[in-house]
């Protein structure tokens, strides 16, 4: 058997073209030296292409493309045909069909997907962060966070964290607890990018009970009474004063509502991230 060569061209990573070159080769009893399959990716210019095709041709090689653009794809598809070539449109077929179905025409913008993996891989990232950084685990975490939250316990900082996380935002949240200090750390983050968390008294009784509950133990424990509800109130009012940090209170509002004031503030302040929008 003759051995081979095939282009894989794209005008993104070209990762795509190749990857289905080599799955239709692994469908065939052909040994791996019999074959080349040669990437050539973020090809974008007619110059360029023809460069790369004229190669093919010296080469007689099999051409796999990926190119969004009409105006490159019809390059390839002539000069192919004129020099007796075979190429393979993976592209071209999919986005008539999709643009029949969804009755649309497609954007034509090269590296969609590499863009899209790349936001999800920040989301990840951040995910990771959120928990690694999560009830003040780590003090060093609020120096290398977009966004710190402060609170004392049950005003949402951890479900906060996340639900923020999952719009590529890297948080770390921190409990005010009146005897144990404050990381030093929080003192040298920008005020801008600190958020304090409240809640009302009563919402707090009423959640720390239900916690106690949950866990078996006595929802008269100090945890829940409302002395101590309040001491610790007043505790993290002052310390969200000498912060000079906005301060939300949770009470009564959803995730996402305490989210979108988040998102405002960081806004205001100029520190508001690319954001991911979970549908």
């Amino acid at each position: 058997m003759e051995s081979f060569i095939l282009y894989a061209i794209s005008d993104s990573i070209g990762e795509t073209a190749q990857q289905v070159a080599k799955a239709a080769i692994s469908q065939f009893d052909i040994k791996e030296d019999m074959y080349d399959v040669r990437r050539f990716p973020y090809v974008s210019t007619k110059e360029v292409l023809v460069e790369i095709l004229q190669s093919a041709k010296k080469e007689n090689a099999i051409i796999v493309y990926t190119l969004v653009s009409e105006n490159l794809g019809d390059v390839v598809e002539e000069f192919c045909e004129k020099e007796d070539l075979h190429c393979v449109d993976l592209m071209s077929q999919i986005l008539n069909i999709l643009t029949d179905k969804i009755g649309e025409s497609p954007k034509r913008e090269p590296g969609i997907i590499r863009r899209m993996n790349e936001e999800y891989f920040r989301r990840i990232e951040a995910i990771e962060f959120a928990v690694k950084y999560d009830d003040g685990k780590d003090p060093r975490g609020v120096l290398k966070a977009d966004l710190v939250l402060v609170g004392i316990s049950r005003t949402s900082k951890t479900p906060l964290s996340m639900y923020l996380a999952n719009r590529n935002i890297k948080v770390a949240n921190i409990p005010l607890v009146p005897e144990i200090p404050i990381p030093k750390e929080v003192f040298e983050v920008n005020p801008k990018k600190i958020i304090g968390l409240t809640n009302s008294p009563e919402k707090l009784n009423e959640i720390r009970q239900a916690r106690l509950k949950a866990l078996g133990l006595s929802s008269s424990a100090n945890y829940a009474k409302l002395d101590r509800i309040l001491e610790e109130l007043e505790y993290s009012d002052k310390i969200m004063k000498k912060l000079s940090c906005p301060v939300i209170n949770v009470a009564n509002k959803a995730i996402e509502e305490t989210s979108g004031l988040i998102l405002d503030i960081m806004k205001e302040n100029g520190i508001k991230k690319k954001i991911h929008t979970v549908k």
